[in-house]
Formats: structure tokens, C-alpha cells, sequence
């Protein structure tokens, strides 16, 4: 049986608790975010979901994204064993078979 990675998210603070984001993490490591649409922080219900999380600074998605860069396990560069590929963030980082044959 073969190791296998898994795709969460959550709702964080960012950059100095300016800005919710919908934060993804392979195995707990934060590695990329989506912003949420202007007006998020008059979101009661998501702010305090955001509270309960850790807030994350720009540099700390900085080392954490060179640290799975260097262990070649970053999902959005890397193909990476998924266990819920679905969860990914964008159709974007899918990988095209044809693509990687050339």
C-alpha cells in the first residue's frame, strides 16, 4: 500500500489579520490560499471560524511552501500522490498527461 497525501482547508486570518483566507494544507503543511470576495470580513459566522484557527503571516507560506518545494511534495507543482484530488484548489493545478509527455 502506497503513502498517500490529503488535502484539507480552513478559514484563516492572514497577513496580520487583515484579510480571511481559505487556507490549504497537504498533511497539515500550509502550501497556497484562496482570497474570499470583498465584504468577507462583515462575516460574522466566518471571522469566528477564522478565530478558532492559527493566522498565518506571508512569510510563514513562504517557508512552508519551499520546505514541500524541496521535498519535491508541493501539489501544485509536483505530481503528488492525492488522496482527495478533488479537494485542490483550482482546476488549474490538475496535471495534463499530454503535458508532461513532451
Amino acid at each position: 500500500m502506497s503513502f498517500k497525501y490529503k488535502i484539507t482547508s480552513s478559514y484563516c486570518w492572514y497577513n496580520n489579520k487583515s484579510i480571511v483566507v481559505k487556507m490549504y494544507f497537504i498533511n497539515g503543511v500550509p502550501f497556497t490560499f484562496d482570497e474570499l470576495p470583498d465584504g468577507h470580513l462583515y462575516d460574522r459566522d466566518l471571522c469566528e471560524e477564522a478565530d478558532k484557527n492559527t493566522a498565518y503571516e506571508i512569510e510563514d507560506l513562504y517557508k512552508t511552501s519551499f520546505y514541500l518545494i524541496d521535498e519535491e511534495v508541493h501539489p501544485c507543482l509536483f505530481m503528488v500522490d492525492l488522496e482527495n484530488p478533488e479537494d485542490m484548489p483550482d482546476e488549474d493545478f490538475e496535471f495534463d498527461e499530454e503535458d508532461l509527455a513532451s
